[in-house]
Parts: structure tokens; C-alpha cells; sequence
């Protein structure tokens, strides 16, 4: 896995460095502004993206709109981006040209090594990986309106999980309910976002979009 990393803060960019060399994988490229992450994928065509939020030179959305163009100049490219606060608008925005292979971390994630590692090998292998703790935010916020409004308090549980990008085992194992419960509420929700089966779109990954463009709304 081939990974190149955006961050201006240098001792979580280098740590972050540290940490995945150290499991073996190939950091190619360390940056810290939007414009040598840009020259940098175009150089080394990684794999994965790992990118900051907030970048110079306003540390506004510049990480976001850098990993927006990333993805349109490589097409494939994963993206996790790390943010150090729930920032919805920049999260949905990155999800909107589609969930596949984004994820989606607070910087406090890095920390729980474990946790860390998954969500990148998730991305890597084209799943989506969305902070516990956005998700949460974002259920809190929801006015529980539109398709969403639909589903039931479980279906929103799983649906929530799914954000998160666990598999329909670890989903199980979570809810302590059996895999085969998990398998009936997904069906259900993705008829109740009037997800039919469709071979040109991950119905998984259009629903977990759909939960996140939908807590966002207002």
C-alpha cells in the first residue's frame, strides 16, 4: 500500500509516518500544504491519501478541496481525511462525488493504533470508514426528516454502524443480535431508501451516503 500523507501540523505527520512504516507500509510522501499533496499524488500515484482538513494558508477547507481534486485528477485514489473536530459540511462534501474508499476520522482516532490501521485498510480496499464519533453527532442532529425519517430505531443502529464501515458480522456482534437480524434490517433499509438492486451502484454504500447527506440537512 502506497500512501502519501497531507498534515502542517509536523509532529503528527511525521508520527503518523512513523507509525505506518513501522507496520510496513510504503509512505512515499509527506507534505504540508495543499499544493505539494497535489504534485506529490500526481508524482507517486499512491494507493491511499491521508489528509488534514484544515491547511494553509487560511486552515479553512483547503485539505478537503485538495482531496476533492485528488480524486478527480486520480481516479481510485482512497482518501481518509483527519479532522480535529466533527465538521459536516466538509464531510458530506467529500462524500458527495461518492462514498466509495473515503473515510472520515477525528485526529484523536490516530491514537487508538487499532482502530486507526482498520479504518485505512478499509478505505484501501474500496469500504467507506466514518468516525464513531461524527456519526453520532450527526444522528443527534438529524431533524428526522426525508427517507431516513422511515426507518425504524434498529434499522438507524445498523444503519449508523454501516457509516462506520463494519461488515454485517461486526454489526451483529456490536447490537448482540444474531447476523442473519443484521441481513434482514439492511434489506429493509434499503427499501425504505428505495434502494433497488442496481449492478452500477454499491446499494451500501449509496445508503450510507444517503444517512450522512441526511444528517447534514437542516
Amino acid at each position: 500500500m502506497r500512501i502519501v500523507i497531507a498534515e502542517d501540523d509536523p509532529l503528527l505527520r511525521e508520527g503518523v509516518a512513523l507509525l505506518l512504516r513501522a507496520e510496513s507500509l510504503d509512505v512515499v510522501a509527506t507534505t504540508d500544504t495543499p499544493g505539494s499533496f497535489l504534485a506529490a499524488v500526481a508524482e507517486h500515484e499512491p494507493d491511499v491519501a491521508i489528509v488534514d482538513v484544515r491547511m494553509p494558508p487560511t486552515h479553512t477547507d483547503e485539505g478537503i478541496v485538495a482531496a476533492v481534486e485528488a480524486r478527480r485528477r486520480l481516479p481510485g485514489l482512497a482518501v481518509l481525511v483527519l479532522s480535529a473536530y466533527v465538521e459536516q459540511a466538509f464531510a458530506t462534501e467529500l462524500l458527495a462525488a461518492g462514498a466509495n474508499r473515503l473515510g472520515y476520522l477525528l485526529k484523536e482516532r490516530v491514537g487508538r493504533v487499532d482502530e486507526f490501521l482498520g479504518a485505512l485498510h478499509r478505505v484501501a480496499a474500496g469500504g467507506t470508514a466514518v468516525d464513531p464519533e461524527v456519526v453520532g453527532q450527526l444522528l443527534a442532529r438529524n431533524p428526522r426528516t426525508s427517507a431516513l425519517g422511515r426507518l425504524s430505531p434498529r434499522e438507524r443502529d445498523v444503519l449508523a454502524l454501516m457509516a462506520e464501515g463494519l461488515g454485517n458480522a461486526a454489526i451483529a456482534e456490536r447490537l448482540v443480535v444474531t447476523e442473519g437480524g443484521v441481513h434482514k434490517h439492511i434489506r429493509s433499509i434499503f427499501a425504505k431508501l428505495d434502494l433497488a438492486p442496481d449492478d452500477r451502484a454499491d446499494r451500501r454504500v449509496t445508503a450510507v451516503l444517503r444517512y450522512l447527506e441526511g444528517t447534514g440537512s437542516r
